[in-house]
């Protein structure tokens, strides 16, 4: 039967499982006389869903799955279909409307739809072929029957309720409703308000939960490629891998001038189904200012893998020349968790035991990745942003992100002051962290709205200690409206986060793209400038100790230098160090650290917030600079590169400063090594164990990741920006 005499209040949440086959004599929007198309699914303004991009085919084949819920059957499904072009604005190919009004409840159906352009509608622009499948929401029912005993048990209670006109609430609108003289009608309308109200917000809940709790994780090491097809004119390629699994994507680092390259990266996606997953894994050859080439493509199916075992794979390209070599596994996650505040694991006597048994440091060396463990209370919320139409309320919920692990409390509607009471728990891999908490207000017609943020490092939590947070804007610079209220534990195993922090740095896989920024490339700018400074005041200093300016300060260096130059020994290189982290200690325990605090720092940034600010009202403009990549990436580059060697001064100065405690004493645990084994050990020693390290690692570990243990340390230490 058909949807169409279904009455426009109509409550029931509706599932519409969609299978995206393929696409028919699409149109031509290359010069090649070709087509790279991908499929947009909108509902009611709304993007949800995105298919993957087919190169070179006008008659492209998808095969994918998107399940869409639907609350209003009388607004239709908009599908477009665009031409992908990297760099620049992606070209329309076209668009159709699905009427769901029309399909049949619980049938499968196929579905041939027509692409029209609006601006030219006589073109024959090609056909998108469906099967599309409408049902009710089970969950929905099982909510109405749940309100409905509730209403049944509670229905023999004696009410007393005044005689006011009553307001009762429609999917589509507010209409008020004169209820006088009459009590029934009241409970009529309060209760179906009630029964709307209470059924969005279980249903809502049971949405997150299901989306966001992932059953295992996939852990990927990407090895090499071999023999790959040679993409440019020197007989070679730059080639760099994409990974998808689901929403979650990876991009590896780009190998230059290679058919062989070696990446030895390692990197883990979330597994939500228990069925597994298809990893859609493709090679591209980068070309600096134009589109980069298209090398091959392929597919993991991980359904077909076996768990808790690694699996050396090797991946055929296809539409393409050459291999993956890849080291897949799967295992089990039981670590991350979400309940109410009844329920405490560190509450429990039994439970908490058990945790600090597992972290205590007689269990080192079982499984090293599993750090720490972090319970997050999120209690509530106070004076929030109004984001809703009205300007007077917010749907707000949470979002609790750790590294790539990201949970979502349940939505509170209408309320500015909201109460979660939830607690969540994390595996922490890397003690170096750091939790955010963002409040975001949910709108059904868009994408949510920003209404906060909190960064909080783990190593500056204090365990049970119930704190309000007062919300900042996205970049972290400056406070918004409202403060949250959390209260956070942290339990971790010293040793363990001490060997992580060698070990290279988990990679997010939910980034922003860098664009080009004036003010942000002025800032990158500014902070290399002042870190040359410092080595020009350095040197400025050693000149005028040679030039006698200060006669007694140059006696002393001179004096100084015949010293150390005659008694030098290779183990006074970290003993300076580990003075000159001492001497910095001393100075801030006896409160006699003077440094100023730097402000310049924050004035750059938020310089950089108002044009933020400017940039996203004028960002649905395509202007010139998205015809001008070449320049913009260029720029971009030498962007990031400043950043990277401002970041790199700042750090090594943050180390000695003792930013963060936890590394500047692990620097004087190691120096204090380095420094005794210099002192007994013969250099030629200790280069040999160096050298043959370095020479057997390949031997004794064929797949073993590469890393400069210093450099990995370093990342760990924030720079000023981060600091700010």
């Amino acid at each position: 039967t058909s949807n169409a005499d279904l009455p426009p209040g109509d409550p029931v949440m509706y599932q519409l499982d969609v299978t995206l086959r393929r696409g028919q004599n699409l149109a031509a929007r290359d010069r090649g006389g070709t087509s790279d198309p991908y499929v947009k699914f909108k509902l009611g303004g709304k993007e949800v869903f995105r298919s993957k991009t087919i190169h070179k085919n006008l008659n492209p084949v998808w095969e994918e799955k998107a399940c869409i819920l639907i609350d209003n059957l009388r607004e239709p499904l908009y599908i477009k279909v665009f031409d992908y072009d990297f760099g620049l604005q992606d070209d329309f190919i076209g668009s159709a409307f699905l009427d769901l009004t029309s399909l049949e409840l619980n049938r499968q159906t196929d579905v041939t739809l027509s692409l029209k352009d609006p601006h030219y509608p006589d073109h024959d622009l090609g056909s998108i072929l469906l099967s599309v499948l409408l049902a009710p929401r089970e969950e929905q029912r099982e909510a109405t029957m749940l309100m409905r005993k509730s209403w049944k048990r509670s229905s023999k209670v004696t009410f007393s309720i005044p005689v006011v006109p009553v307001l009762m609430y429609s999917t589509s609108l507010w209409s008020p409703v004169s209820a006088d003289y009459n009590p029934m009608i009241i409970l009529q309308c309060t209760f179906c308000s009630l029964l709307w109200f209470q059924t969005q917000s279980l249903r809502l809940s049971d949405l997150h939960r299901k989306s966001q709790l992932w059953r295992g994780i996939v852990s990927i090491t990407l090895i090499e490629g071999r023999e790959l097809k040679a993409m440019d004119a020197n007989g070679l390629s730059d080639p760099y891998v994409k990974f998808r699994l689901g929403h979650q994507k990876y991009k590896s680092k780009i190998m230059p001038k290679t058919l062989n390259p070696q990446w030895r990266e390692q990197f883990d996606f979330h597994l939500y189904e228990e069925r597994g997953g298809i990893i859609d894994i493709t090679v591209w050859d980068k070309d600096a200012g134009k589109k980069d080439d298209f090398i091959g493509r392929c597919q993991v199916d991980l359904s077909t893998l076996s768990k808790e075992q690694t699996h050396k794979l090797e991946m055929l390209l296809e539409e393409g020349e050459g291999y993956l070599v890849l080291l897949v596994t799967l295992t089990a996650s039981a670590a991350v968790t979400i309940s109410d505040l009844s329920v405490n694991s560190l509450e429990d006597p039994k439970e908490r035991e058990e945790i600090l048994k597992r972290y205590s440091p007689m269990a080192v060396f079982h499984n090293m990745n599993d750090v720490g463990f972090l319970q997050v209370k999120v209690i509530r919320a106070e004076a929030l942003m109004a984001a809703d139409v009205t300007g007077k309320d917010s749907d707000p919920f949470c979002v609790v992100e750790l590294n790539n692990d990201r949970l979502l409390t349940h939505t509170i509607y209408k309320n500015l002051n909201p109460e979660w009471n939830k607690i969540f728990t994390f595996n922490i891999k890397d003690i170096h962290s750091v939790l955010e908490v963002t409040v975001y207000d949910e709108d059904r017609d868009r994408s949510a709205d920003f209404l906060g943020k909190v960064a909080i490092p783990l190593l500056s939590i204090q365990n049970g200690e119930q704190k309000a947070y007062v919300l900042k804007n996205k970049e972290l610079t400056g406070p918004t409206k409202g403060v949250i209220y959390l209260e956070i534990d942290v339990i971790f195993n010293a040793v363990k986060a001490s060997i992580r922090t060698l070990m290279p740095k988990e990679q997010k896989y939910i980034e922003e793209e860098d664009r080009l920024s004036k003010q942000l490339l002025l800032r990158n700018f500014i902070r290399m400038k002042h870190c040359i400074m410092v080595l020009i005041s350095a040197a400025n200093y050693i000149s005028s100790c040679f030039d006698w300016d200060s006669p007694p300060r140059s006696l002393a260096a001179f004096l100084l230098f015949l010293f150390v130059v005659w008694n030098f020994e290779l183990y006074m290189i970290p003993l300076a160090l580990l003075l000159l982290l001492a001497w910095n200690y001393f100075l801030i325990v006896s409160g006699k650290d003077n440094r100023q605090h730097d402000t310049v720092v924050e004035d750059m940034l938020e310089d950089e917030e108002e044009e933020d600010d400017r940039d996203d009202k004028d960002s649905e403009k395509k202007g010139f600079m998205n015809r001008l990549y070449a320049i913009q990436e260029v720029c971009v580059t030498v962007q990031n590169i400043l950043d990277e060697v401002a970041s790199f001064g700042e750090r090594i100065k943050n180390t000695f400063n003792w930013t963060v405690p936890f590394l500047s004493w692990l620097a004087i645990v190691a120096l204090s090594v380095f420094t005794i084994i210099l002192y007994f050990v013969p250099l030629r020693y200790i280069v040999l164990v160096w050298g043959i390290n370095k020479f057997t690692k390949k031997l004794r570990s064929p797949y073993a990741i590469d890393n400069n243990e210093l450099l990995d340390f370093l990342s760990r230490v924030p720079s000023d920006v981060q600091v700010v």
